[in-house]
């Protein structure tokens, strides 16, 4: 069987929040990619990307011909504090139907390429440590691994240890401070 082609745009709120939030839940039940206990409820998304639209964070999400959201990619603040400003907290998320097509290499590859675009210097991405394609995938795209929070999650009867991976860009040219 031929691997899909997707189109990527980017999400809105009205068109693309139930798509969102079903794959968004589908994660929470049946993995450690979202240290959450329990689904997200549909008003939840108004507030998740009134926080993207303020901030300026994309939503790319990727379509497959019939216009089926199969997975989405984004960021927000890492640390919400002024000199954290150049540095994002990125995640992706693929529809359970599409993983495995190379889906999330290409929608962190446009996330990438956004974040250079936007002037972001570092992309964090936290990382449940036995999630092994999502390393694989992260350390494939230049991705160092800078540490492991040992036991800081407790979900499905065990301790989660949580793993970040890195990724410096060029941007800024020139950074300031405030």
């Amino acid at each position: 069987m031929p691997r899909p082609t997707f189109k990527f745009a980017d999400c809105r709120e009205e068109q693309h929040s139930t798509a969102i939030l079903d794959i968004l839940n589908e994660a929470i039940l049946n993995s450690t990619a979202l240290y959450d206990y329990r689904q997200r409820e549909p008003a939840a998304m108004a507030a998740w990307f009134q926080a993207k639209a303020a901030g300026g964070f994309p939503v790319i999400g990727a379509f497959t011909d019939d216009g089926t959201l199969a997975g989405f990619a984004s960021w927000g603040t890492f640390r919400a504090f002024p000199a954290f400003k150049y540095t994002v907290e990125h995640s992706v998320y693929v529809h359970k139907d599409y993983r495995g097509c190379g889906l999330g290499k290409s929608l962190m590859s446009a996330l990438i390429a956004r974040a250079r675009e936007s002037n972001v210097h570092t992309l964090i991405g936290c990382i449940d440590a036995t999630n092994a394609g999502s390393i694989a995938l992260h350390e494939n795209l230049g991705f160092q691994h800078v540490g492991t929070l040992p036991e800081v999650g407790f979900k499905f009867g065990r301790w989660l240890d949580a793993s970040f991976y890195q990724l410096r860009l060029e941007g800024p040219a020139q950074p300031v401070d405030g």
